[in-house]
């Protein structure tokens, strides 16, 4: 077992009297004395400063108060498993070593079972979450939520504005799929939502979103790594100082995305980016990112343990068979949640891609092809294990 505790000086959390059943007491802390022993499956709260490949560029602040503001907030009742706060993982010498102490954590994490939550500067950190896969063995599903594609360009060095390009071309690959949830188009290169869609990838622009948020559900229900950008949030919700965003999600919003990964059985790290208090003009950032934080752990607590692997004797299945295309999919319905899913056709392609072929999905899609229209996450994921 690797001894993580090495990239990791205490959290520094404000000197206030707390109550009883509010987080600060019911979180296991890493203190001057001790580091907490990771014997039990939970989440881990964890705080990377690193702003360093932000544009434009900006100083780490010494104000984040996250932590005060979410142990501040009163425990759900059925929050039954370990949370954790490791507490931060300060930039080192040089971006590199932040990225390689954050990846090595990230390993260390899955093999107790322990989702990390991760309230980071630069969404490039994102890269070093995926990093953390590479021994995994099977491919992973990476989510955005973000107004921004931030694709970036591969020659350039990774920066919170350009870095998508760099997990696309990492070597080896076990990407499997990536999608962006609340991008707005007027902030995307054609030329790029034109190479998502070659590549099969899923994107959900914002209008979609404001005229129906429950779709996002199964996309995040299919993800493994999720990357929130706090720029996905409107000015109103959320007031920046030199940079306007007049359109995003409502912050309530935004908590509504965050539960819907966090009962994700499939989620295992959840990371939220952009967090310096210096760039906005009020200490709402605090509460906002608490929140965010706070729905996910609510959505973790009521995981139901039941994407259909192995027997599916508890789930009641449909099927819908296509004439034309001479195809059938075969859907299935949980009796423990109600939540759908579809099978695609899974060739013998290895074992890492085994536990892609069932997509989550809604009741809409299944009606979808009751009408004789092939939903598009199940023609995606066809078009990608074929």
């Amino acid at each position: 077992m690797s001894d993580i505790s090495i990239y990791f000086t205490p959290p520094k959390i404000d000197s206030i009297k707390f109550q009883s059943e509010q987080l600060y007491y019911h979180i296991t802390l890493h203190t001057e004395n001790s580091f907490p022993e990771l014997t039990k499956p939970g989440v881990a709260i964890i705080f990377v400063p690193e702003h360093r490949t932000t544009k434009p560029s900006i100083q780490s602040s010494k104000q984040e108060k996250f932590r005060t503001a979410l142990f501040s907030l009163y425990r759900n009742e059925g929050w039954n498993k370990t949370i954790y706060d490791l507490g931060d993982i300060l930039p080192g010498a040089k971006i590199e070593d932040t990225f390689f102490a954050l990846s090595q954590v990230m390993e260390e994490l899955a093999k107790h079972k322990i989702t990390p939550i991760i309230v980071g500067g630069s969404q490039d950190l994102t890269i070093a979450l995926y990093k953390g896969y590479k021994d995994a063995e099977q491919y992973v599903n990476i989510t955005t939520i973000d107004a921004k594609l931030n694709f970036g360009d591969i020659e350039q060095s990774a920066h919170s504005e350009g870095w998508v390009s760099h997990v696309l071309l990492q070597k080896p690959c076990y990407l499997f799929n990536f999608t962006a949830i609340g991008i707005q188009s007027h902030y995307c290169d054609p030329k790029e939502l034109h190479l998502f869609e070659q590549l099969y990838f899923d994107t959900l622009r914002l209008g979609e979103i404001n005229q129906n948020m429950a779709k996002t559900e199964p996309y995040l229900r299919n993800t493994d790594l999720l990357s929130f950008d706090l720029d996905a949030i409107r000015q109103s919700d959320l007031p920046r100082k030199n940079v306007s965003i007049p359109n995003g999600l409502y912050a309530n919003e935004g908590c509504q995305l965050a539960k819907y990964a966090g009962m994700s059985d499939k989620l295992s790290c959840f990371g939220i980016f952009n967090y310096n208090i210096s760039q906005y003009t009020d200490e709402s950032i605090n509460e906002i990112v608490a929140q965010l934080i706070w729905y996910f752990l609510d959505g973790y607590f009521q995981r139901k343990n039941d994407f259909p692997v192995g027997s599916k004797k508890n789930y009641t299945k449909f099927r819908v068979f296509f004439e034309e295309q001479k195809e059938e999919i075969l859907f299935y319905k949980s009796d423990k949640s109600q939540r759908w899913w579809m099978e695609v056709p899974y060739p013998n392609k290895g074992s890492q891609y085994k536990r892609h072929h069932m997509v989550p999905c809604s009741y809409n899609d299944y009606q979808l092809a009751m009408k004789g229209d092939i939903p598009d996450l199940w023609w995606k994921t066809y078009q990608k294990l074929a």
